[in-house]
């Protein structure tokens, strides 16, 4: 049993909780949400298939995340679910919040992180990940126009794509 905080519309906590499965947000209700890219020296993004026994959006390509639990912080959620998707472990100091982004139900936390790790050495929870490769920014671009790549707007690749950029600077100079 997943349990999620409530947020208000500020994305501040309300003391009130929600099973996942058993609660459907009510307007002005909403729930944390992290996505974390892994973008490798040379820029390119570390992407993943989901599982197609997943309810939700089974089979895409999409970033790798999830929704906090109960009393999680954004970090930790960023943290967990990267482990438990990928294997990879993300140190605070390579994995930097880079913004976040209000949606109909949810406050999405964006997270980057870098890593080099081969995709054959990656330790994949089936349950959750199908298979995972890395691509460059171009060709990202052309798998969400294509539909091959989960859409979350333009507002959030616009992000994605100039924050990878901030990022890679930052990190590899």
């Amino acid at each position: 049993m997943e349990k999620w905080d409530i947020l208000d519309s500020s994305g501040e906590v309300t003391g009130k909780t929600a099973v996942r499965g058993n609660y459907f947000m009510r307007p002005g209700e909403y729930h944390l949400v992290v996505h974390i890219w892994v973008i490798s020296k040379d820029g390119r993004f570390l992407i993943q298939r989901r599982s197609d026994d997943k309810k939700l959006m089974p089979g895409e390509w999409a970033a790798t995340g999830g929704s906090a639990i109960s009393g999680e912080t954004s970090y930790c959620a960023a943290q967990r679910e990267l482990l438990e998707e990928l294997g990879i472990n993300c140190t605070r100091r390579l994995c930097k919040k880079m913004g976040r982004i209000k949606k109909r139900n949810s406050f999405v936390d964006i997270w980057f992180t870098t890593s080099d790790a081969d995709v054959a050495s990656l330790n994949l929870q089936t349950s959750e990940v199908a298979e995972a490769k890395w691509v460059n920014e171009e060709t990202l671009r052309k798998m969400v126009e294509e539909r091959k790549f989960h859409n979350y707007g333009k507002e959030y690749f616009e992000m994605i794509f100039k924050y990878a950029k901030d990022y890679g600077n930052e990190f590899f100079g």
